[in-house]
């Protein structure tokens, strides 16, 4: 068994000490630490996702606090649901959530039932955000700018679980556009770019 640690900062100029000396002072090895430095909006963040391809049954993957780690609670939700499936605990120093724990596993119940909460959410938004952009008579095609209504339903179909495909089909654009805007690579989108802990059931720290 193998205890990791992944801590994560929005900017470069942001500073990691701190839930890197919670992460060792929780047991975990500084040959076992992973770190990134990018928006936790973005669906890609290279260090967390070697750290996932590398992570065994039996290990244990801890975060210094949710909001480290999830962009949505069913980002979350999923991802530590798929870590459970490989044999993998999951632990959150300062949210109470620990799936080595009797007390951690009721806590991610929780968190599991807000993020179906949330899916319905979004759900009912994507629909009424779909019906606004028919009603402005936003074409199908592939329009030359993505509109802010576009871009939350993109976010939301994402975090919903729904395909590239399917998601390019509802908004009108190409998949590879669609790609580009789930990955983050599209720079004049960031005005649109909410932060991950506003849809997360606890408190926000700065990073």
């Amino acid at each position: 068994m193998t205890i990791w640690g992944y801590a994560r900062v929005s900017t470069a100029q942001q500073d990691l000490g701190p839930q890197l000396a919670a992460l060792l002072e929780a047991g975990v090895d500084e040959a076992h630490l992973v770190t990134d430095k990018i928006s936790g909006s973005r669906a890609g963040r290279p260090g967390l996702d070697r750290l996932l391809q590398q992570l065994q049954r039996g290990d244990v993957l801890t975060v210094w606090k949710l909001d480290r780690l999830g962009r949505s609670v069913s980002h979350l939700v999923n991802l530590v649901e798929e870590l459970g499936e490989r044999g993998i605990q999951f632990r959150s120093l300062t949210d109470g959530l620990d799936t080595t724990t009797k007390s951690g596993r009721f806590m991610f119940t929780v968190v599991a039932a807000m993020a179906q909460f949330e899916r319905d959410l979004n759900q009912e938004r994507t629909a009424a955000a779909l019906a606004v952009l028919r009603e402005k008579g936003v074409a199908l095609g592939r329009p030359s700018r993505i509109t802010r209504g576009q871009y939350e339903v993109i976010r939301n179909l994402h975090d919903l679980g729904k395909s590239e495909r399917a998601i390019a089909s509802s908004v009108g654009l190409s998949r590879s556009t669609v790609r580009r805007v789930i990955h983050g690579n599209i720079a004049s989108l960031a005005k649109y770019e909410t932060s991950a802990v506003d849809a997360l059931p606890f408190a926000p720290v700065q990073s």
